[in-house]
């Protein structure tokens, strides 16, 4: 098979995409498979460091202003047209697979003018501008979740598969679980919650975490925290301002940033983090109970979307960005980290999001698109 996946930003667009390349190379060895991005996004890293070729073009977000730099982005990404025309011309590939984002934009247009099949994967549980408006040029738009599927009313045809993670719920002896729990320098006795505000952190969440920590409000439970690399060296700091060692505060693991963030989510009794797509799939799919603080100001508000998600069937309580504050989240950990009974039940609802044989879902999807087009030809 020939591949083209058009991935540009963001991890959240970008793993996935390279997830479903790794399983094309898994089926089908001899598949040729390059990805399309531009110059500015983490594809320039992720892309090559997953052994795939990335070649780039000019494409940018439009915003509905009338500026000179909003007519100039128009201009490249007309431009960033033509160089994905060019690219698919080149390559002649069997399938042109989008992963959200500005960069879709150029390539699926250029894949429909070479009548190349066009597969589209949402990860939010709110559609992405991107994919609202190539719905109904894509052959199949494969969504992460169901409540997708009704926000996509002009795609041709919409399939739920889930979005392909990392992360998958592991089942631990009880001496395996204690030496995670050891090695991290927690107890064996308090519930684990675990704190992350996505790889580089967020701000927000990280203020109140410092409060909960000045005002020792958490004698109920223990807290691992990821502040995010950038933040750490600032909360070191703001510790030592209240004469305390970042290393030594009871009841609480703080580090810039989890390495085996497998392991840590599986031994974790509660999730408090952003509602990204990648988090509310990992979550989900590991059955956890969760605090979701969606990320403010993005697009068609997805993460507040993403986050429903879970809150709808039982299995996390939101707090908005604005309202968040040390005591609001200590009282909400408080509530679930009391009641066992309460807890049990969040981690059975949050099953029930989960999905299953991802890459197996979507891979078949592939083939048949490849399989339609091979009968339209002969």
């Amino acid at each position: 098979m020939k591949a083209i996946i058009a991935a540009a930003g963001t991890a959240g667009h970008i793993n996935p995409g390279i997830a479903i390349a790794n399983k094309i190379k898994q089926e089908e060895k001899d598949s040729k498979i390059i990805f399309i991005g531009t110059t500015r996004g983490l594809e320039n890293d992720l892309v090559p460091r997953a052994g795939y070729e990335l070649k780039t073009i000019d494409a940018y977000g439009l915003s509905k202003t009338i500026s000179i730099d909003n007519l100039k982005k128009m201009y490249k990404t007309l431009k960033g047209i033509g160089e994905a025309n060019k690219i698919i011309k080149e390559f002649n590939p069997d399938v042109v697979i989008g992963t959200g984002g500005y960069i879709c934009g150029a390539v699926v247009l250029a894949a429909k003018k070479n009548k190349i099949p066009v597969i589209l994967h949402e990860s939010n549980a709110f559609p992405g501008k991107a994919v609202k408006m190539l719905s109904s040029k894509a052959d199949t738009v494969l969504v992460s979740f169901e409540d997708a599927k009704e926000r996509l009313p002009h795609a041709k045809k919409v399939v739920y598969t889930g979005t392909p993670v990392k992360i998958q719920k592991k089942e631990y002896t009880i001496q395996e679980k204690d030496r995670i729990i050891t090695n991290l320098g927690l107890s064996k006795v308090k519930p684990i919650v675990l704190i992350f505000g996505g790889s580089q952190g967020a701000q927000k969440i990280n203020d109140a975490i410092l409060q909960i920590i000045y005002e020792k409000l958490n004698s109920k439970y223990q807290i691992m925290w990821a502040t995010g690399p950038k933040q750490y060296d600032t909360i070191k700091s703001e510790l030592e301002k209240k004469s305390m060692n970042i290393n030594f505060i009871e009841n609480i693991k703080i580090v810039p940033y989890i390495y085996n963030m497998e392991e840590v989510m599986n031994i974790s009794d509660i999730i408090v983090a952003r509602s990204g797509a990648m988090s509310i799939t990992e979550i989900s799919n590991l059955g956890k109970p969760s605090i979701l603080i969606p990320l403010p100001n993005v697009s068609g508000d997805h993460q507040l979307y993403n986050a429903k998600v879970l809150e709808n069937v039982g299995a996390a309580k939101i707090i908005l960005n604005d309202k968040l504050n040390g005591n609001n989240l200590n009282d909400t950990i408080n509530i679930i980290v009391t009641n066992k009974d309460k807890m049990k039940q969040m981690q059975e609802k949050a099953l029930t999001k989960a999905a299953y044989n991802v890459e197996d879902k979507i891979y078949d999807e592939i083939k048949k698109i490849r399989g339609e087009e091979y009968a339209k030809e002969n």
